[in-house]
Order: structure tokens, then sequence, then C-alpha cells
């Protein structure tokens, strides 16, 4: 690809900035909603290559306007996890922070936010010295609040759509435990769909000696979380991809107290509409049935939250994705990502302009068979060739609409 051969020329001395600037974010990392010096630092280079910047809902857009053409955004977040480093690498992470519960937290680049924002920052960088190369609009857009939901519907409520020009297609990736030197596609759903459902069930409190005068919502409780079970087992067609977890139960005091409430969260996945309804829907039905079997004094309460859409790769647009990679990087280094059972706020800034979007992961590691999951203490990305071939997949990707 010769415009993508072009901007690679400068690639060596980016990478020297980029190393650098990856470790600082590692050893620097922010809780979703407070990614302040992460901003600063992408709004300051953005600015300094000549793009215009907005400031949107905790984020930070850049955009690049290069005569006609097609408009690409591309998308990176940026926050980090309330986890304390294990990895004991020499730019490990030692900072604390306050969560939303009032804690004192590790902080820690656990998923890769970091080497999104370096990848993508390098990228911007090589589309903005080589404007020869390419024609149209590049929009590098810079994420707050992915590990907590909100930042990109946050992104959106802000006025998203009515700041930067609108893309004819989205692109955005995720380093995984995949052989570092690989990328990965996937036409269709490719990251489930996810919901949280805090569930409160109503007993009658009484002394745990006179349990006849009562109504347990501990034994509640237990007999909701086994009868969960069943849903995806009995309920949903074999060969369809579900999940029901309930991975907190909260009830109780004293071991000699029967309390008055238990309080269940719940975590469902799935990869369609119709399965997602009929999660939700069997597990409203199981839990009434259980509550009115026990005699609770009161109707369950049912609160959703930290929802996230279906990722789902638009099929025409992934095989030209795949397409742009095999040429780049060559067939061997282009994986199949498959169905992944995490989840992503990404869809919905793609879903918000009403346009076609992928998402592809991204190779961290030198054995993918002992890689650390995203999330853990242990998870550290070998810096390259990850950096690179993450800048290069941006730039693949953006110049495959863009290339002159």
């Amino acid at each position: 690809m010769a415009t993508i051969d072009t901007l690679l020329t400068d690639l060596p001395s980016t990478a020297v900035w980029q190393e650098q600037v990856y470790i600082q974010l590692h050893q620097t990392p922010e809780l979703s909603g407070r990614e302040v010096k992460t901003v600063a630092l992408v709004a300051e280079k953005l600015a300094a290559w000549g793009y215009e910047v907005r400031h949107i809902g905790g984020g930070v857009v850049g955009v690049m306007r290069n005569g006609d053409g097609s408009v690409v955004l591309t998308r990176a977040d940026m926050d980090a996890l309330p986890v304390t480093e294990a990895t004991g690498l020499p730019y490990a992470s030692t900072l604390t922070d306050i969560d939303e519960e009032g804690r004192r937290v590790g902080v820690m680049h656990a998923c890769g936010h970091d080497v999104h924002v370096t990848t993508q920052l390098g990228a911007a960088e090589l589309m903005a010295k080589h404007r020869e190369a390419w024609s149209g609009t590049f929009i590098p857009l810079f994420q707050p609040a992915e590990e907590t939901v909100g930042g990109a519907q946050g992104m959106v409520d802000a006025g998203l759509v009515a700041a930067i020009p609108k893309p004819d297609v989205a692109y955005g990736q995720h380093v995984f435990g995949i052989l570092a030197g690989h990328v990965a596609v996937h036409p269709g759903p490719t990251m489930s769909a996810s919901d949280s459902i805090r569930v409160t069930v109503w007993g009658k409190g009484t002394h745990g000696s006179m349990p006849n005068q009562g109504v347990d919502p501990v034994v509640l409780a237990a007999a909701i979380v086994l009868r969960l079970q069943g849903i995806v087992a009995r309920e949903v067609k074999p060969g369809t991809t579900a999940v029901v977890t309930v991975g907190s139960l909260q009830a109780g005091t004293k071991s000699n107290i029967i309390g008055d409430t238990a309080v269940l969260f719940i975590n469902t996945r799935s990869y369609s509409a119709d399965v997602r309804s009929a999660l939700h829907a069997a597990i409203e039905r199981i839990i009434r049935a259980e509550c009115q079997a026990s005699g609770s004094p009161r109707e369950p309460e049912f609160c959703y939250y930290d929802q996230t859409p279906l990722t789902d790769n638009d099929e025409r647009e992934t095989e030209h994705i795949r397409q742009a990679f095999v040429a780049h990087f060559g067939a061997a280094a282009v994986e199949d990502l498959g169905q992944l059972s995490g989840s992503e706020d990404f869809g919905q800034l793609p879903d918000a302009f009403g346009i076609p979007y992928v998402y592809w992961g991204l190779g961290g590691f030198s054995d993918p068979s002992t890689a650390p999951a995203n999330h853990s203490a242990l998870f550290a990305p070998v810096i390259q060739p990850t950096l690179e071939i993450g800048t290069r997949a941006y730039l693949a990707a953006a110049l495959s609409r863009l290339g002159r």
C-alpha cells in the first residue's frame, strides 16, 4: 500500500516518543472520569500537530480536514482500573486513588488503554506529517470512562454529533491476549451486550431462633441463585452463547438475626436483541415466582445499570478492513477474533451517527497461551511490536478510506 509506506518512513522517530509516552501513561493511570492528565497530554499533542481540538464530555477529539474525500473516525479509550499492579515491571504503576465507594485502591492500566492512546497518537502524528499521502477528514477520538460504561454515551450526550463532521465509518481496536505482531477481526456480533441488574428482594426480619415468625431473605436469595442457573442451561437454544452470573449476594448482619432484605447483583451477556430480552424476562419471572413462593411481603425491585450495547461489526466494512490488513501485514498475521464475552461501549459512538463500524483485536503478548486476561493485575503487553503494529493498524484502516 503505497500511501502507508509514505507515512511509515517516519515511524522510527515516532516510536521513540511513543515508548516514552506509553511508559508515562502506564505509570500515571487515571480512573474513569478522572482522565485529566491524559486528556491534557493528548490535547497538547493534537494541537501541536495542527488538529482542531474539541473537548467533549470528558474526552478529546481531533479533527484534521485535508480536502475532499471520506471522513474517518478512530477511537481510543483512556481510563484505567482500580487494580493494584503486580507485574513487577520497572515502569509498573504504584499510584492509588479513592474509588466511588470511598476506598483507597491501587490504579493500573490493566486493560491496555495506555496502548490504545499511544498507538492512536502515533497514527495521528503520522497522518498530520504526511497530508500529501491522503485526502479527506481524519478524526482521532479519545474517550473517557469506558470501564464504567458511561464514557461513549457521555460524549454523545455532550454534543459530539453536532461538534464534528459526520464520519462515514468508525474504527476501534483493543489489545488482547493475542500474539504480538498480529491483528484479529471478526464480522458481525463480536463483543457481547452486557447488562448489570441490582435486585432487591424482601423478607420479614425476626430472631434467628424463631424463623417461623419471619420470611428469610437469605433462603429466598439462595433459591433464586440456584434457579437462575437453569436459564442458560434450559431456556437458551443450544449453540447460542449467553451468560447469567450472580456476582454478589448481600444480606444480613449477624448469625442470629434474620434480616429484612437481600440484594443480588446479576450480570448478563448476549449476542442478539432477542436473547438479551429473553434473559431479562426469565430473570424477572423466576425472581417474582420465588418471592411469591417464599411469601415475600413486597414485590422485588429491579434496577438495570452499566448497560453496554452489542458490538456488531458491519460485515461488508469488516471484509474491507480484513483485506486492508492482509495487504499490509500479510495473511499469516491476520486472525479471526471470534466472539468475545467481554463488552464495550464503543458502538454507541458510531450508532449516534448512524454509520458502520469495525472493532478489531491487537496482539500484545509473546506467548498467548500464558497471557493474563484483561483486567488482571499481571496484564502487561510487550511494548514492541505492540505499539508499532497498533499504530500501523490504525493507519492501514484509515488509509484504506483516505489514501490517495
